[in-house]
């Protein structure tokens, strides 16, 4: 067995040797301008640090098919499994496009009070929203955009409902944003198909009456491109829309799918939602901006906002706070597709916390407003081994080295499929002085070898949800714990270990 280390303690001490210079105002309070240099002041609020995992909906009409993500341009590339899905559930997409399906998301079923209550007893400290997807379509009462969900499909503030509720729930809110890659996104909807009865026949995206919503002068674009060559009028309408979801609904949390769009319109709505921030908490940075180190043309540098990795795990302990987003199964309803396990979820937890990182997971709301069984079940799993073991997640810190075993994969975004945890892979987070060494399984063997705590100096070894205390010893290897001889619990093991901090 391999230790895995790295020294969190001296990126911790190399942080603080450089600080970040700080920008006031004339009454001395914290304060952002647009550029690059001003964001490296930022730090992660201490309530995010604390929260370590939240829940996402991303709900809007492209979960009305139930065939997953990125309908709203798949459906117009011709051979792909959703345009052939919808070529025969609703016609050509010259004549029935994504602009009929909006009208189709009714949510006639959904209770956000009601999830809100589910998330949080699953262990939820914050909760996001999606705002809108690259479809273009704003879940909110949009004071900029006439495709919105006040005016049409469910005809219902669908963000101020969720922030409602998750308010009353005394959850942290945010808000996820999709937008600036629409104009590169929605491209396809110019084309037509090549062969066939309809061949030739462009869809709908060339109507003018709808490019408010597929958009204009975007026949040539790639969705490689992401922000690239989008025109100035719309990286303002972008400015515009972000900056109307930011003043409507003031969340703690902001995300954007890539890097900080659009030169300086992006650095502008940053400082924008930092600087409200602010204000709206008497001198005090509560805010959180989530975005990627990705090359999309769009901006990213170090220290100005909590690093996101899609689908993806760090490799060690990063000196800042990060997260992580992934789903239990695709980013929108599909309804065939297989779910990670508890166990999956729960041990990426553990992995990403003992690394200084936050868990943002989606669990993908049907397009009448429900989850599935299978999604109720998996939170019921994280309510109970929550229940047991939160301590050991919540408030928690690193530890010096983050864990040991074989379970390690390099940095980056879409790792997580190469992860792979065994009972011989252990995890470290620490908390008001105690010691907290989680086992991703039940030692088959009935004792585990903690080998980090070789020569560490222990008082007491304790299982979480088990009352009675371990018996425990050293030998050269490390320290050695018995289990209790019948499993308890499910999915990953927290022992309190007081002494060795």
């Amino acid at each position: 067995m391999k230790s895995t280390r790295r020294d969190f303690m001296g990126l911790a001490v190399a942080a603080a040797l450089a600080p970040a210079k700080v920008f006031a105002n004339d009454s001395g309070t914290l304060s952002f301008t647009p550029d690059l240099e001003s964001f490296k002041q930022y730090r992660a609020p201490e309530w995010f640090r604390d929260a370590k995992l939240g829940f996402w909906a991303c709900w809007g009409p492209e979960a009305v098919p139930g065939m997953g993500d990125w309908y709203a341009r798949q459906m117009y590339i011709e051979g792909h499994p959703q345009y052939e899905y919808h070529l025969e559930r609703y016609g050509h997409p010259s004549k029935f496009g994504y602009k009929d399906i909006v009208p189709l998301w009714k949510g006639e079923n959904w209770e956000p009070e009601r999830l809100m209550r589910l998330y949080k007893k699953s262990g939820a400290k914050y909760f996001c929203a999606i705002a809108q997807h690259h479809d273009n379509i704003d879940c909110w009462n949009s004071k900029f955009h006439r495709w919105n969900s006040v005016k049409m499909g469910p005809k219902r503030d669908v963000i101020g409902l969720w922030r409602e509720a998750a308010r009353n729930q005394e959850l942290r809110f945010g808000v996820t944003e999709h937008l600036a890659a629409s104009w590169n996104w929605y491209g396809v909807t110019k084309l037509s198909d090549k062969k066939g009865p309809m061949a030739g026949v462009p869809y709908d995206g060339v109507n003018p009456k709808f490019f408010d919503l597929y958009h204009s002068g975007n026949e040539k674009s790639k969705v490689e491109w992401w922000y690239r060559d989008a025109p100035d009028a719309w990286k303002q309408e972008w400015f515009n829309r972000i900056k109307d979801l930011v003043d409507s609904y003031q969340p703690d949390l902001l995300y954007s799918d890539g890097s900080l769009p659009f030169g300086e319109y992006g650095r502008k709505l940053l400082a924008h939602f930092y600087n409200s921030n602010i204000q709206q908490h008497g001198g005090k940075l509560e805010a959180v901006y989530n975005c990627k180190f990705n090359d999309d043309g769009g901006e990213y540098t170090e220290g100005m906002c909590v690093q996101d990795l899609e689908r993806g795990v760090q490799q060690g302990i990063n000196a800042e706070a990060w997260q992580t987003d992934t789903c239990v199964g695709d980013w929108y309803y599909k309804s065939d597709i297989q779910y990670k396990t508890p166990a999956t979820v729960i041990r990426m937890l553990v992995d990403i916390v003992s690394k200084n990182g936050n868990l943002l997971l989606n669990f993908p709301v049907r397009g009448d407003g429900t989850l599935d069984a299978q999604e109720e079940s998996i939170l019921a799993s994280l309510a109970e081994w929550i229940g047991v073991n939160g301590e050991a997640i919540y408030g928690t810190r690193p530890w010096k080295v983050y864990g040991e075993g074989a379970g390690s994969v390099s940095s980056g975004n879409f790792n997580e499929d190469k992860l792979r945890y065994t009972a011989q892979d252990i995890r470290f987070t620490t908390k008001e002085g105690n010691l907290y060494a989680i086992a991703l399984g039940w030692p088959e063997t009935g004792k585990l070898t903690v080998r980090s705590l070789a020569g560490a100096n222990v008082h007491s070894v304790r299982l979480l949800g088990f009352e009675d205390p371990l018996k425990w010893g050293r030998d050269p290897q490390g320290l050695v714990v018995d289990f209790p001889k019948e499993q308890r619990g499910e999915h990953a093991f927290a022992l309190r270990i007081e002494g060795g901090v």
